[in-house]
């Protein structure tokens, strides 16, 4: 499951112009029905380019490792009938399963905001899974190409390891994060992690793109757990396993707590009108009814205009029950069910955008530092990327039953 990519609303739970094909919000990984895996097998260690293109022109997977202008190793990989190999990356092209774009928080929503030049690397990474129980999956950094080679140039980090196999890292590297306890209301966060393209994890790099590695840590394994969180340098990814989302709340169930609170009659303590949390097919449109909270206190009302403090700050207003002031924004409820940890009422808000989810999801997101830039970690938004502030990341609802 990927954490969604566009501003506050526009995300949550599907990107900004729709699912579409390899480009979508969510991928599911299925046993294929026959195996793609491939597993390393003949090493050749060539002095020129013409040879070592032969190799590669073979039409069998390998990855080269350029040492210098005379010296190239080329790892073969031969076809491995327990495993499948799914890859992900910014590419549009065949061998990517999942075509992953630049993450845009919720905090720079604009159809202006365009993303330059991306940082997610064409073939950024590839998740082996075993064909048989447990179907343990696997994560490496980098992918194949259409000729189905990976190649690390001059620059990149590479080296020999103690027992001759060859490694190394992509330019932005792959940063995986295991949670403690797994992915539930009682997980920490875990340590975050780089992994290379053999699949090994090192300490992280002092800047994304170091030529130097972190140092190895041989304790701990590229396995996939439920709620490991994978960073491309531009989108984040998490990772549920099945087991896991046999646990989680489902999209019916999301929508049978939207009408639930909605069933309460929420009211605005000052207009008394109902207010209502919008259907989950109409969450880019602020409606009429649509609850409003002030984030420093948790007190929801309906949209009103009064309690500005300023002209400058003008998202800046007094709550008129308590005359805290803080951000006023409207709520939204939380629509990709993947993100939450349990399936208790939607109570909690994240600060600064107003998305709504359980209390346990919120506090276990607003704990969760995320990688931003290239060498910078936040607690975010998972509905839409916004960097989340105030005294606890998020703030508990108050709502006010009706009078009658």
């Amino acid at each position: 499951r990927v954490t969604p990519d566009k501003g506050s609303h526009w995300y949550n739970g599907s990107l900004p112009n729709g699912d579409r094909g390899r480009r979508k919000s969510r991928f599911a990984l299925y046993k294929r029905p026959k195996a793609n895996g491939v597993k390393p097998s003949t090493v050749h260690v060539i002095s020129t380019p013409q040879a070592s293109k032969a190799i590669s022109c073979k039409g069998q997977h390998s990855i080269s490792y350029t040492l210098s202008r005379n010296q190239t190793v080329v790892v073969e990989y031969t076809h491995d009938k327990d495993t499948d190999m799914f890859q992900v990356g910014r590419s549009t092209e065949s061998p990517i399963d999942f075509v992953v774009t630049d993450t845009i928080s919720g905090s720079q929503n604009n159809d202006e905001t365009q993303i330059t030049q991306s940082t997610i690397s064409r073939f950024a990474c590839r998740i082996v899974c075993d064909r048989s129980p447990p179907y343990t999956a696997r994560i490496f950094a980098a992918g194949f190409d259409s000729s189905k080679n990976i190649f690390l140039g001059e620059k990149a980090a590479k080296w020999k390891n103690p027992d001759g196999h060859m490694d190394g890292l992509t330019t932005n590297g792959v940063l995986v994060m295991h949670p403690k306890g797994g992915f539930t209301e009682e997980s920490k966060p875990g340590v975050w992690r780089e992994i290379s393209v053999c699949g090994d994890v090192y300490t992280l790099r002092e800047t994304r793109s170091a030529q130097q590695r972190g140092k190895l840590v041989e304790n701990e394994t590229n396995v996939l757990q439920d709620g490991s969180l994978i960073d491309l340098c531009g989108a984040t990814l998490l990772w549920r396993t099945a087991d896991g989302l046999f646990h989680t709340p489902t999209q019916k169930h999301i929508e049978a707590l939207r009408q639930e609170i909605n069933a309460a009659r929420p009211q605005c303590p000052v207009g008394l009108n109902t207010l209502a949390f919008p259907s989950i097919n109409r969450k880019d449109v602020v409606e009429e009814k649509q609850p409003w909270a002030y984030l420093s206190c948790g007190h929801v009302h309906g949209y009103h205009n009064w309690g500005h403090r300023s002209d400058t700050e003008a998202n800046e207003r007094e709550c008129p029950m308590c005359r805290t002031i803080g951000p006023y924004v409207p709520l939204w409820l939380g629509c990709e069910a993947g993100f939450y940890v349990d399936a208790g009422p939607p109570t909690h808000a994240f600060t600064p955008c107003g998305h709504v989810c359980s209390e346990k999801s919120a506090k276990y997101w607003s704990q969760i530092p995320l990688p931003h830039g290239t060498h910078a970690f936040h607690a975010a938004c998972p509905f839409c990327a916004t960097q989340l502030s105030g005294e606890h990341n998020c703030v508990k609802l108050i709502f006010q039953g009706p009078i009658d």
